[in-house]
């Protein structure tokens, strides 16, 4: 490392706020620009473009390799690549790629026969720019009018513009800064849709009227709470239109007729600190899906008339997490998770009538329901994958009960699973908690502690990392790694109890299961201390914070995506887009002291400290509204002015993206090869 330039080191500037009667000093407070979201200020542009010419001074020596592995990762992912149409009324849809593409194409032709008819060019779209993604996108049911949703520099304020798909013209209407789904009225004149606030708080459900100017869009509600978001969509049957609102911890769903958007809205049942709850209909019916009086959630069933009368139809399982409820026409679906394993279940509308779950053969794997847009259907389009079976296509006929495989993901370099093992194993934490984890890896891989690893997880806002496959991990597994996932708590892997085990008051549970998780594996032979790369982005990223201040000789190297890592200070800070809306799941350290020593006691950039930490790659993004680009910025900055060793430290901005990165399949798997090159580097298996 001798031959590389000094790193850059970011100026300190006195800054002192007082919160309960304490100090904070943060010298690197200046690295946010006062105009955010425009980012000018010269000092904090030059510091972030000093650590990027950093990082490719430092990655340079990589980069054969990082060339190398994009190739190998290329080589894995279909350039043709096409999905398996899906019928929607008179018309059959689907997309694919171009050989070379970066974007998807979107298709459609009737099902009575006819011309396959391009409806939408994502490579034509984003020409020419440095960014581009496709949010909402939702055909007119009459199948005439397409209205989609496009962000060109990662800041997720998109534009609605519609399309006339009888002429392939555009129509006047465009509104700019829309952060929801697009649902369309029953007469096709016209859809719902949310527009962002000044920060980026969608606060509003609106309807536009084709050809109607957007100034007159109706406001069909608003939300007073700061901390809720309002989300508009529709019922399966598309008998209703669907506004909810809610923070992470409690929900309020309010009715329309899909006819009549301009009629009284109907609540279904007032919000109840704490309570969650989500909606569907069928003939009549709502089926609610609520955690009413248990973490595990059961379903209830209510009339249209009287929607907050409700009657049980399915209680809480000890074992079975209930995630979700479908209904279509003769049958509806509940899915969740038994013990952390996804299941399928179909039940008839005649409660005397059995149900049937769905028979999966591996002991971990991913599956669920794939696209079903309509209502009254023979067969279930399914989804299935694990750690060693590429993702599965299949129908589920639901008279006979067999499943026919309409594709499999095909790999054109090739791929042979007899090469790989997966297990799911059971990892004690200091607490006595049993720790799921998945794992992966070649079938002669070392089990005596000479091994190395790579270990993933999240950890938070209740969300579920699915062992799934990945045409990426091939490159660790080829090399002779292990790959594991940790299902620790803060994610609901286990149940939504799970989740509520990792936040607030049990966040440092979160932490203590991904060390505890190591260890273990250490234990089993897996690896060996320092053998192990982590990784973990956004609040992923906050685990990886806090776990190398706390052992940081663990980790042979680490891997920090748009890190959430300056807790406090950004839950200090309530004007920041996401800050009120965050409060249920770390707390409130303004109005709370107990909130702010236990925020302060944790929050990575708050706790670095004068000791030896592990190599670490970070990045962030520049138009990130998620996690804000200075507090990867500021951790970087920090780390570097108190760490005690000469270990590599990068930091990388995108300084035209956002919180996912680059857009575009290959620009994407780029920054993935450097990431991984970082980590074969730093393992010493660069070979």
């Amino acid at each position: 490392m001798n031959d590389l330039p000094k790193p850059p080191v970011a100026a300190t500037r006195p800054h002192r706020t007082v919160h309960h009667n304490i100090a904070i000093d943060d010298p690197w407070a200046w690295l946010k620009d006062p105009a955010y979201p425009e980012v000018k200020d010269k000092d904090v542009l030059a510091y972030l473009e000093a650590e990027n010419a950093y990082f490719d001074a430092v990655m340079a020596p990589m980069k054969p390799l990082s060339s190398w592995l994009f190739t190998e990762m290329r080589g894995r992912i279909k350039e043709d690549e096409s999905t398996v149409p899906q019928k929607d009324g008179d018309w059959l849809y689907w997309t694919d790629y171009e050989v070379g593409g970066e974007y998807p194409r979107w298709w459609r032709k009737p099902v009575a026969g006819g011309e396959d008819q391009l409806i939408l060019n994502e490579p034509a779209l984003a020409e020419g720019k440095e960014y581009f993604r496709l949010g909402a996108l939702s055909v007119s049911p009459d199948g005439r009018w397409l209205a989609y949703a496009v962000d060109d520099n990662g800041s997720e304020r998109f534009e609605v513009r519609v399309k006339d798909l009888e002429t392939g013209e555009l129509l006047p209407d465009t509104i700019p800064g829309m952060l929801s789904e697009i649902v369309w009225t029953a007469d096709s004149k016209g859809f719902l849709y949310g527009v962002a606030n000044e920060n980026w708080r969608t606060d509003n459900a609106r309807w536009h009227k084709l050809g109607e100017p957007v100034e007159q869009d109706v406001e069909l509600y608003r939300e007073a709470d700061e901390g809720y978001r309002v989300s508009v969509g529709e019922t399966s049957s598309r008998e209703w239109l669907v506004i909810g609102t809610g923070d992470h911890v409690t929900s309020e769903v309010y009715l329309l007729p899909a006819d009549d958007p301009t009629a009284p809205l109907l609540c279904v049942s007032p919000r109840k600190p704490g309570r969650e709850y989500d909606v569907d209909e069928h003939d009549g019916t709502l089926f609610i899906h609520t955690n009413d009086i248990d973490p595990q959630f059961r379903l209830v069933t209510a009339s249209i008339e009287n929607p907050g009368e409700w009657t049980e139809r399915i209680g809480p399982s000890t074992h079975f997490y209930m995630t979700g409820v479908t209904c279509f026409a003769d049958f509806f679906v509940v899915e969740g998770r038994d013990d952390g394993l996804d299941q399928i279940e179909l039940r008839r509308y005649d409660p005397a009538i059995a149900p049937v779950r769905l028979k999966f053969p591996e002991p971990s794997y991913v599956a669920g329901l794939g696209d079903n847009p309509e209502y009254e259907v023979a067969k279930l389009r399914i989804g299935y994958e694990s750690m060693v079976t590429p993702g599965t296509v299949y129908d589920y006929d639901v008279a006979t009960g067999e499943l026919e495989t309409l594709k499999v993901q095909e790999i054109p370099s090739g791929y042979d699973a007899g090469k790989y093992s997966t297990e799911r194993l059971s990892i004690t934490a200091r607490d006595g908690t049993q720790v799921p984890v998945s794992i992966v890896y070649p079938k002669d891989f070392p089990r005596d502690g000479s091994g190395k690893l790579y270990l993933y997880a999240y950890g938070a806002y209740g969300y579920a990392i699915p062992p799934g496959f990945s045409t990426s991990r091939m490159s660790f597994l080829d090399r002779g790694m292990a790959f594991a996932i940790a299902h620790i708590r803060g994610g609901d892997d286990l149940g939504q109890q799970w989740y509520l085990d990792g936040k607030l008051e049990k966040r440092a549970n979160t932490f203590n299961d991904f060390v505890d998780v190591a260890k273990g594996l250490i234990e089993r032979g897996f690896t060996h201390k320092g053998g192990i790369a982590i990784a973990g982005r956004s609040a992923g990223g906050e685990l990886m914070g806090a776990v190398v201040n706390s052992d940081p000789d663990l980790w042979g190297a680490v891997v920090a995506d748009v890190p959430f890592v300056d807790v406090l200070n950004t839950m200090l800070d309530e004007s920041l887009p996401l800050t009120p809306g965050e409060w249920p799941e770390w707390g409130n350290p303004i109005e709370d002291p107990k909130a702010f020593d236990l925020i302060r006691s944790y929050s990575p950039y708050d706790n670095v400290k004068a000791q030896a930490y592990p190599p670490m790659f970070i990045s962030g993004g520049l138009n990130d509204p998620r996690v804000t680009y200075w507090e990867p910025a500021k951790w970087a900055a920090k780390l570097r002015a108190t760490k005690t060793d000469d270990n590599v430290l990068v930091l990388k901005t995108n300084m035209g993206a956002g919180h996912g990165g680059k857009s575009g399949r290959w620009e994407s798997l780029k920054e993935s090869a450097d990431e991984m090159a970082f980590v074969l580097w730093q393992l010493g298996m660069r070979e």
